[in-house]
């Protein structure tokens, strides 16, 4: 199973940041450096949307997350999935977490996703990853 950005969000984020982009030439000089500087993050991220495609990805011998720099392999055996409900601001957000760590004194691998990273609700990934962890009992 693959997991990543939802390509009608990364398709409105190309557009929007070449909108801004665009939208530079007819402001002064302190909303050409606001309005670029907020272009070139849009552009960014639909870049990176793009290109670490597929951003999670699940097979029998572990799960593979990607990123602009390549990426990890996490096996089933070391790989323990939870989702991190947060309260901010009156803001509910989850995260799952894959992490690798065996002990506090273990480095291990920690990588943390949202939903827009994943494209779906990260309860439903991880109950999906837990059904194929062939090392669940």
């Amino acid at each position: 199973m693959q997991w990543s950005p939802r390509g009608a969000e990364t398709a409105a984020l190309a557009v929007l940041g070449l909108g801004l982009a665009l939208s530079v030439v007819f402001l002064d000089p302190a909303g050409k450096v606001l309005v670029g500087a907020g272009a070139v993050l849009l552009l960014a991220l639909a870049v990176r949307d793009r290109l670490a495609r597929p951003r999670l990805a699940a097979g029998p011998d572990g799960v593979d997350v990607r990123n602009l720099t390549g990426g990890a392999h996490l096996p089933w055996a070391r790989l323990h999935v939870h989702v991190r409900e947060t309260r901010r601001l009156g803001v509910r957000s989850r995260t799952l977490e894959l992490d690798t760590a065996s002990d506090p004194d273990d480095d291990g691998v920690l990588v943390v996703l949202g939903r827009r990273d994943l494209g779906a609700d990260p309860d439903q990934v991880a109950r999906a990853l837990r059904a194929l962890d062939p090392t669940a009992g």
